[in-house]
């Protein structure tokens, strides 16, 4: 793995001042690093979210630019989603062997190039390549990267740190909704791409300019205090995880509860135009469909650290029962009341109020089963449902949709998902994690009764 030197600017001094002021002035120095790392990270996940959650905006100017079906046309954001989490593990196999800045910046240009080479497509399976695979790879490697980053500075705030970058993508794109639909409607979605597409990926470019690993011996003490207090816990490897059934029930949960609100993700411009909000249609003074998303983007980014504190209090399955419950029923109510420009604002938020959380309590659950020293490779491979959720949630959806010429079939199927895994959350996951964890308490004690014997 490569890894960077960091001089401390403070060395110079050692000769002149004692041991313990030294030790002050660095532990100082440090804390305004990996500070300043997590304003760098969060503004790069900011400006990654746009990718995939402004599709909705570019979706009706591109299907009159192609002349294709919708569900085709939906591919695109189903492969962005599968070059993004589907490869999860690949990409944190090589945020390991590069550093930060080189691997963050590689993911900008990808970003960059994605949009600015999508403006000038004139095929869709091109834009399967530019929009898809190319924005997938890139906010993927980016993705990877701050979050490894904010392990590794973050030791004793992990959580915290991690909910912050994460809760960044999910309201990132809040900055840039207004601003994509007024340049859409200004100068066509094509110039928009060019443009933007040299802001945000210029932006991740700049950010991982100031990235960086700790040195070495950071924090030593505290790790070195954790470990001990974890040496009882077995931390379980992916090729272990990926053999228990309890993953695969976690792996088909997630998938489940991703499809709605992928669902939403990437059909929001066409359901919105059956619904009757077209680009005309007002609320507070403000275009409908484009506030619609800043409202999601805000739920979005809240529902992360917020049911995950309360998943700390409440438990991971309660919690994800009032969650999954939560987005099933704003579905259906988005069915019967989307046609109201204002509760269709409202009822979007709430869909996303209950869906964003799967990326705090899921990483949360998969930490209590299976350990700490492998959570981020661990939580790789569940990523990938998140990948066949926009499968199911896109070019299903809208293949569906196709079929029916009507939403509320779609609507329906993607809500009982959502119901019945927060059943499932109760009545299966709750206990077999329950039974999961006793077995793994008793292995040490039998180990040790064997080595006493």
């Amino acid at each position: 793995m490569s890894q960077e030197t960091h001089p401390n600017p403070m060395a110079d001094r050692m000769g002149r001042v004692g041991s313990t002021a030294v030790a002050q002035t660095a532990s100082g120095w440090e804390t305004r690093v990996r500070w300043r790392q997590l304003v760098l990270g969060v503004v790069a996940m900011m400006a990654i979210s746009s990718p995939q959650y402004v599709w909705a905006l570019f979706v009706q100017p591109m299907l009159s630019r192609f002349d294709v079906s919708l569900s085709a046309l939906q591919v695109t954001i189903a492969l962005f989603s599968i070059f993004q989490c589907g490869f999860g593990p690949m990409h944190g196999y090589l945020a390991e062997r590069f550093t930060p800045r080189q691997f963050a910046t590689v993911g900008g240009l990808f970003v960059a190039a994605s949009w600015m080479s999508s403006a000038s497509v004139t095929s869709l399976p091109v834009l399967y390549i530019t929009y898809g695979v190319f924005s997938g790879i890139g906010t993927g490697m980016i993705y990877v990267a701050v979050v490894e980053l904010m392990t590794q500075w973050f030791p004793d705030r992990r959580g915290f740190a991690i909910g912050m970058v994460a809760g960044s993508y999910g309201f990132g794109a809040i900055v840039t909704t207004f601003p994509i639909d007024t340049a859409i409607k200004a100068m066509g979605y094509q110039s928009t791409l060019l443009v933007f597409g040299a802001i945000l990926g210029g932006i991740c470019v700049l950010a991982a300019q100031g990235m960086t690993r700790p040195p070495a011996g950071y924090m030593a003490g505290f790790r070195a205090a954790a470990e001990a207090k974890m040496a009882g816990r077995r931390s379980h490897t992916p090729r272990e995880m990926l053999r228990t059934p309890i993953f695969w029930l976690l792996f088909a949960m997630m998938t489940m509860v991703a499809t709605g609100g992928l669902m939403v993700i990437s059909q929001i411009g066409a359901f919105a135009k059956d619904f009757g909000i077209t680009k005309d249609v007002m609320v507070f003074g403000m275009a409908a469909l484009p506030l619609a998303l800043t409202v999601d983007r805000i739920a979005n980014g809240l529902t992360r650290p917020f049911f995950g504190w309360v998943s700390d209090h409440l438990g991971r399955e309660n919690t994800m029962v009032v969650a999954f419950a939560l987005e099933g029923l704003s579905i259906l109510l988005l069915l019967t009341f989307g046609n109201d420009p204002l509760l269709f604002v409202l009822l979007t938020g709430v869909v996303f109020f209950g869906w964003g959380e799967i990326y705090s309590l899921f990483p949360s659950l998969l930490g209590d089963l299976f350990g700490p020293r492998h959570a981020a490779n661990n939580f790789g491979f569940l990523l990938i449902a998140t990948a066949v959720g926009s499968i199911l949630g896109g070019p299903l959806a809208a293949v569906i949709y196709e079929q029916t010429q009507s939403w509320p079939l779609v609507f329906t199927l993607v809500s009982v998902l959502d119901f019945c895994t927060a059943g499932l959350a109760l009545c299966v996951l709750k206990p077999m994690r329950r039974g999961w964890l006793l077995r793994q308490d008793a292995a040490p004690a039998a180990a040790g009764a064997t080595v006493r014997r």
